[in-house]
């Protein structure tokens, strides 16, 4: 006896009903629903939708706030009290006449307390993501800053030789600019020879700052020698660093070119 199939009789007990449910059988609330009140109401897709993108833009809000907010952090802020120490620096330096042993010790606080900072600073920022664009344009404008206003200002005072102060400050506008130049090609890091440079132009303008006599007078000489060796050591080394880099560079692209054509 042939029988029909409870799923193909529309009037069976095991009928399955079309109902409002999807493939998988589950209850779909409708896209609208008209409520007692007659009011229309979003199903919960479009709710959900609706308030997800609020919570999106809502995110994006307090994003761009915590990025905002993260200017002040603390190696800016170290970075600006480098900057804030400078007019300072030069004040004591020049207090009394630039000769007064005792403005010239609190000019050399001041000084120490600079270079300590651009110590720590840096380190700080890259340990703890502290990296910004005012950070990498603050940073270096006050190492100059602090430095070429201690050079300038112990020429003036006659403690030091003008051209020492034009080889050092030549050096490191020169970099600078090279540093600009080459940076389509790429970046030119900072050697171990540059960074014994900064801490040997640091101990020896300190200690001209002090204005020792006698034998720390002697010594001082030599330190500030050092530091102009390497001062001219360390920019000739850039030097060549950015012309490999540019030739790389152009090379590469001139490679790249020819890919594209082939």
């Amino acid at each position: 006896m042939t029988g029909v199939p409870a799923s193909a009789a529309g009037g069976s007990s095991g009928a399955r009903r079309v109902g409002p449910r999807g493939a998988s059988g589950a209850a779909q609330e409708p896209a609208e629903r008209t409520t007692p009140g007659g009011a229309v109401e979003r199903g919960a897709a479009e709710r959900g939708a609706t308030e997800g993108g609020a919570a999106g833009r809502g995110g994006k809000i307090a994003a761009a706030a915590v990025n905002q907010a993260s200017v002040w952090n603390v190696a800016n802020l170290l970075t600006m009290l480098r900057l804030l120490l400078v007019p300072a620096f030069v004040a004591l330096m020049l207090g009394n006449g630039g000769y007064d042993p005792a403005w010239r010790s609190f000019a050399w606080a001041a000084f120490a307390v600079a270079m300590i900072t651009d110590l720590f600073d840096g380190h700080l920022a890259r340990t703890y993501n502290l990296v910004t664009d005012f950070g990498k344009i603050a940073d270096p404008i006050a190492d100059k800053a602090i430095m070429g206003a201690a050079l300038i200002c112990l020429s003036a005072l006659g403690d030091l030789p003008w051209w020492v102060t034009a080889v050092i400050l030549g050096r490191e506008l020169g970099i600078t600019v090279l540093r600009f130049v080459v940076i389509r090609y790429g970046v030119i890091p900072a050697s171990r020879g540059g960074k014994l440079k900064t801490l040997t132009q640091g101990i020896a303008v300190g200690m001209y700052v002090l204005a020792l006599t006698g034998p720390l007078a002697t010594l001082r000489f030599w330190v500030m020698a050092a530091a102009v060796v390497l001062t001219v050591a360390t920019g000739l080394d850039y030097v060549k660093q950015a012309i490999v880099l540019r030739r790389q560079g152009i090379a590469e692209r001139t490679a790249a070119l020819k890919e594209t054509e082939a």
